[in-house]
């Protein structure tokens, strides 16, 4: 009388051990004998099961080989797994026992790359809020590259002989046909980049990418610590020989002389490394933070900081000599980012009609932990002071703190990805970075660490309109299991 799934559930439960047999079989109004039957038959599924999947020479599915799959995954191993000509040969060779040549190969990518060009032709860039910009180099030969930073779509990857602003301003110019017209964009401190771009848009300004200034200041930091950790030590050393030699009875004027020397040079030191890591804290965390900090206050402590570095510069010159002189060159388009975002919280302020000092506010009250009692007390006042207006306003900060952009993250990590590509290639070719930028456009991200970029592609976000697998986009029929 009992069902499939209520003996399903006996066996397991049987299996599991639980309970005992006897109570099984009281819960069930079976015999004994019934419920060992149904333990048996759920253990032999079981083994049945796990030995199937064990089975190496199992047949899972069947795969028709074509001439159109095999350009398939000649294309996958190129894009998809980094592959040289010459590996997909040897893969043809050893796992599908198919003799195909470099040439054939490169017939196969050469075809793809026809029908990619036009995709990388004919997107419009209207969508381009904010762009990043960056130089690589392959074979001493310089990429132009530059993407948007929301979605990082690749809108160039340009081949060129050289990297001046002439090249840069016609490549601009070129991207302006096609709608490009952003409202601020985001480089490192290359001249010919910044000179070309005044050339080809005047009126957009360019903001200093913060990470490359911070990683100029960072190494200084430690440096400076480990000189202090080796004065010291060396300090502890002479005054161990010192008293070493003092219990052997031997004079030690010689030695308390290094020894007073060495500890001169140590509270030197650690005073030089303490002030400057403090200072690198206060340009990182407060300077060039996202916060309320007005952008006058930010340039006054900027300056501040400038000035302390360089007179601490004669104890260090080779080492914070150019520090100081890239951050007081960098001010302006490294504080860039704070000026728009001084004129946003104003405009935020004047929507609302709630006084600025409020909005910035509760800019730093986002930054606070949560698990502080003192953001908690912050934002009681503020709810007492803004009301019903608290809410609305609180989250359309938080929107404008993430979209404020400081550093072209976007195009290092796109550069990160072009270096396999082109680490498999001596030389690049014009073609191959055709195919390469509709590669990278086209297909879907496998992971984020924001959830609505997973399974959407840089050209699905830049647009908001979806689009075929590339594979399908460059004319052949995605396999799928039947």
């Amino acid at each position: 009388m009992l069902g499939p799934s209520q003996r399903l559930t006996l066996g397991l439960h049987a299996l599991a051990g639980t309970q005992t047999i006897t109570d099984l079989a009281g819960d069930f109004e079976v015999s004994r004998k019934f419920v060992y039957q149904q333990a048996a038959t759920a253990q032999s599924a079981l083994e049945e099961t796990f030995a199937a999947e064990a089975a190496d020479d199992h047949v899972l599915f069947q795969l028709p080989v074509t001439k159109a799959w095999l350009r398939q995954a000649t294309l996958g191993l190129v894009l998809l797994c980094h592959s040289s000509y010459r590996g997909v040969r040897e893969f043809c060779r050893d796992l599908l026992d198919v003799n195909m040549s470099e040439g054939t190969v490169h017939n196969i990518v050469q075809d793809a790359v026809d029908k990619a060009r036009p995709y990388n032709q004919q997107q419009q860039l209207d969508n381009v809020a904010i762009a990043g910009f960056d130089e690589i180099f392959q074979n001493r030969q310089p990429v132009l590259v530059g993407a948007d930073v929301a979605s990082s779509y690749c809108f160039l990857l340009s081949l060129e002989g050289q990297r001046d602003a002439d090249t840069w301003g016609l490549r601009l110019l070129e991207l302006q046909e096609r709608g490009f017209a952003p409202k601020a964009t985001i480089a490192d401190f290359g001249t010919a980049m910044r000179a070309g771009q005044k050339l080809a848009m005047p009126g957009v300004p360019c903001r200093g990418d913060v990470f490359h200034a911070l990683a100029e200041v960072t190494p200084v930091v430690t440096y400076l610590e480990n000189r202090a950790y080796d004065a010291v030590a060396a300090q502890h050393k002479l005054e161990q020989k010192k008293a070493n030699t003092k219990r052997q009875g031997q004079r030690t004027n010689a030695l308390g002389q290094q020894a007073r020397c060495a500890q001169q040079a140590e509270v030197k030191a650690v005073a030089l490394a303490d002030d400057v890591a403090l200072l690198a804290r206060w340009l990182n965390y407060d300077i060039l933070a996202v916060s309320g900090l007005p952008y006058a206050d930010r340039c006054a402590l900027y300056d501040f900081i400038v000035a302390e570095l360089k007179a601490r510069e004669p104890l260090c010159p080779h080492r914070i000599g150019p520090v100081c002189t890239l951050l007081k060159n960098q001010r302006n388009v490294l504080l860039a980012f704070a000026a728009q975002l001084d004129l946003d919280l104003t405009a935020l302020a004047e929507e609302f009609q709630v006084p600025v000092d409020s909005v910035r506010a509760l800019l730093d009250l986002q930054a606070l932990d949560e698990c502080q009692s003192r953001r908690w007390q912050k934002e009681a006042g503020l709810r007492q002071k803004l009301g019903d207006r608290f809410y609305g306003l609180y989250v359309r900060v938080q929107v404008l703190a993430n979209q404020v952009v400081r550093a072209s993250s976007v195009i290092e990590n796109l550069n990160s990805r072009l270096r396999p590509y082109f680490f498999l290639r001596r030389q690049l070719g014009a073609d191959y970075l055709v195919l390469l930028q509709f590669f990278l456009n086209h297909h879907r991200f496998l992971r984020s660490e924001h959830p609505d970029r997973v399974g959407k592609s840089p050209a699905q976000l830049l647009t908001g309109e979806t689009h075929a697998h590339w594979l399908e986009l460059l004319g052949y029929k995605s396999f799928s299991r039947n």
